[in-house]
């Protein structure tokens, strides 16, 4: 019997394991999945929970149902550290040997070292933070709203933090600090004039070239010498992957993604996907996205499939359906199927896109439901 493990039950471990268990009986394998939480957590509608008032509960899915759905061993705990060469994966001083093994652990929030930042800021991984963000913006009462990256998580963590103040506290000021000429990155200019715009509409401040120097319980100080006090700091300045991928002695990308082969493989017995593989595709490498991060889990399980039945891999082949940047009050904009759009019809085509991906009738229908009596989508 095969040993499959894979780390991390996100998207792309899912994935993973989905398409390893309609083989399993007929291939003699054994899949185990290790994640250090107890739930499938969909990012993808995490600052919704802000300002949309979408329940946090239905945005998990817990991984023992997922385990007795398609029948794979689960580990709950944090993975210390993986060799390559014997093909082991180690939980403290414990570990587990392999025949194949598929990294798919994510990413998580990069504080860069800033024990400061990391002890006060406010950060948006799963849905218990995007509760936390909630449950404070609701008790609290902050003269500034701060939020620290100008690009797609900031962008939607600002804009659903006006669409939940506006009711209550209209006047309040809402900033994102972002340390690069503009915001949005490499996304094109026609974009940015148009997020910038509606962000202005909104209310919500922008400030450029800007570095966040300390940060204490209640206040924020800025390089410049600006200073916010009574402010909430939330964190979507970027991201990086676990500890465990860092120690590898692979090559990687500023983000920490394992470089793979077209194969999306390491070597011949262990994977990556999503968020943690670093895949090159037309002289460019994939951002990270759901709909990659899906697609590469399924090639990963087929092609561990295809090395138990001695036959070739498959390359994997990149579909970009799109993006959007979806804003709370619905004026969003994107590309999809190679068509710019702009308004109300991205936001629409990002929550249908949700509600197809979202795990359980029971979280789709309550995201309808929460969607419905939150206002106009």
């Amino acid at each position: 019997m095969k040993r499959v493990i894979v780390i991390g039950c996100g998207f792309g471990g899912l994935s993973s394991v989905e398409t390893l268990c309609k083989f399993r009986k007929r291939h003699d394998i054994m899949v185990i999945v290790i994640d250090k939480g107890l739930n499938f957590n969909f990012l993808p509608l995490l600052p919704d929970v802000i300002g949309r008032q979408i329940d946090s509960r239905f945005l998990i899915y817990p991984i023992k149902d997922l385990s007795q759905r398609y029948s794979f061993g689960v580990i709950n705990a944090q993975v210390t550290e993986v060799n390559l060469e014997e093909k082991k994966v180690y939980i403290l001083a414990q570990h587990f040997d392999y025949d194949y093994l598929i990294i798919a652990s994510g990413s998580e929030t990069n504080f860069y070292g800033n024990e400061q930042i990391k002890q006060y800021a406010y950060k948006l991984d799963d849905a218990e933070d995007a509760k936390v963000i909630q449950d404070t913006v609701e008790k609290e009462d902050f003269d500034s709203y701060l939020v620290a990256g100008g690009g797609y998580t900031g962008i939607e963590v600002a804009t659903n933090l006006r669409r939940k103040l506006v009711r209550n506290s209209p006047n309040k000021r809402i900033i994102i600090i972002e340390r690069s000429p503009s915001i949005l990155g490499p996304l094109p200019q026609w974009m940015k004039e148009y997020v910038n715009e509606n962000l202005e509409k909104l209310d919500i401040e922008v400030l450029l070239n800007a570095v966040i120097d300390k940060v204490d319980k209640n206040s924020v100080y800025l390089a410049s010498g600006a200073v916010f006090h009574n402010a909430m700091l939330i964190w979507a300045a970027g991201v990086k992957t676990s500890q465990y991928i860092e120690d590898l002695k692979i090559e990687k990308n500023p983000q920490g993604r394992l470089k793979v082969d077209e194969y999306l493989r390491l070597n011949d017995s262990c994977f990556a996907v999503g968020d943690a593989a670093y895949f090159l595709h037309k002289n460019s490498f994939l951002r990270m996205a759901v709909q990659f991060a899906i697609a590469e889990g399924e090639c990963a399980a087929k092609n561990i499939i295809n090395s138990i039945k001695g036959r070739k891999l498959k390359k994997y082949k990149p579909m970009d359906l799109g993006y959007i940047i979806p804003m709370a009050n619905n004026f969003s904009c994107g590309r999809v199927f190679g068509f710019d759009f702009k308004g109300r019809v991205p936001t629409l085509l990002h929550y249908l896109m949700c509600l197809y991906r979202s795990f359980g009738f029971r979280n789709k229908s309550g995201i309808i439901c929460n969607l419905l009596r939150g206002g106009e989508v």
